[in-house]
């Protein structure tokens, strides 16, 4: 009797066991779950890669917001037309238009030793302060963000602290400008800002700065403007690319796509054919400004092979070492692409840059 109920009991036992082990087995291991989202995931990022190429050619506006970045306004929570709020306590805010429906945000800076007579003072006031024989220079900032950003910023300061006006706008798209970018556009911008400068400025020295993008920009302006028989008194290029299909081509981004079958037509080619072009190169070839061309040598945004090729493109087509400068800065500075502004050498630099523009 009892080995009998003994056996029921390891059946049921064993049944038991059975039933545990099934229910068990059924559930999938943590580690197996794990590698079906790792599986998951790889699928998704190859789909990704492979579909942005043909997104860009299908869908050209895509790589315009590349290129101008213009809808990532950095500094957030940022009120542009109080630049005092960003210690710029001698600068006005104003807005010109340069097209029909285009209004242009741009800040004035008046020289630093002016700042207390500035307080209180009007839109007019800072207009009038143009003509004093006081050099300005018009500053073009790079793609993404405001005229806000820190290094623009900090940029201005510097340019104020050594005696000169600063005008910083924001290109049609950017800031609390309106409008949409394009090349056309920001060289129309840069050239109805420039034309207003003189209007009011009289015969006092006037310089286009360029960083980044806004080297093509200036490059552009200066080339429309000898169209019209005006030689802009100096020029300065911060940060410049050759064109911006080469610019491209070794920006970090495109990095991911170096190797990608069809890598220009799918990228580079698009730029172009949406005239997105930005010929540094070209422009320098007629440009009879003098130049001055400021770039790091660790610049991870734009290699300064293609500056050193600018310096030898401006100094052939002037046939001339004085009216082309280069200044390179030492990559152990740890500048980049936007720290040129720190260099303790960069005021004596731009000093002695604006003293050679002196009739």
């Amino acid at each position: 009797m009892r080995k009998r109920t003994g056996d029921r009991d390891s059946k049921k036992q064993k049944t038991a066991g059975g039933e545990a082990c099934v229910s068990s087995s059924a559930q999938p291991r943590p580690r197996s779950r794990l590698l079906w989202w790792v599986k998951r995931g790889l699928l998704a990022v190859c789909v990704i890669y492979v579909s942005v190429p043909f997104m860009m050619r299908l869908f050209p506006d895509i790589i315009k917001h590349l290129v101008y970045s213009h809808r990532v306004s950095v500094p957030f929570f940022v009120n542009l037309s109080q630049p005092a709020d960003l210690y710029l306590n001698h600068t006005v805010n104003m807005y010109l238009k340069s097209e029909q429906g285009i209004s242009l945000g741009v800040w004035h800076t008046i020289p630093e030793s002016q700042w207390k007579e500035a307080q209180g003072k009007d839109l007019e006031w800072y207009q009038d302060s143009l003509g004093a024989g006081i050099p300005i220079i018009i500053y073009l900032h790079g793609n993404g963000g405001t005229r806000a950003a820190s290094h623009r910023v900090g940029l201005i300061h510097v340019l104020s602290a050594i005696g000169c006006h600063v005008l910083a706008l924001d290109y049609r798209g950017f800031g609390d400008s309106t409008g949409e970018p394009t090349e056309v556009g920001l060289t129309t911008d840069t050239l109805y800002l420039y034309q207003w400068v003189k209007a009011h400025s009289g015969s006092s020295l006037v310089v286009l700065w360029g960083h980044s993008l806004g080297t093509g920009v200036a490059t552009n302006t200066a080339v429309k403007l000898i169209e019209q028989g005006i030689v802009v008194d100096g020029v300065i290029i911060e940060g410049a690319y050759t064109n911006i299909r080469q610019g491209g081509a070794h920006h970090p981004f495109a990095w991911f796509y170096w190797k990608f079958p069809g890598f220009e037509y799918f990228f580079l080619d698009t730029m172009a054919e949406n005239n997105i072009i930005f010929p540094n190169d070209e422009n320098l070839k007629r440009m009879r400004s003098r130049l001055l061309i400021l770039h790091a040598e660790d610049d991870h945004i734009v290699p300064i092979h293609m500056a050193q090729q600018l310096y030898e493109i401006a100094q052939s087509a002037q046939n001339s070492e004085n009216q082309v400068k280069m200044i390179p800065f030492a990559g152990s500075l740890g500048y980049h692409h936007n720290g040129l502004y720190k260099d303790p050498h960069l005021p004596g630099i731009i000093r002695e840059f604006v003293h050679t523009l002196a009739p």
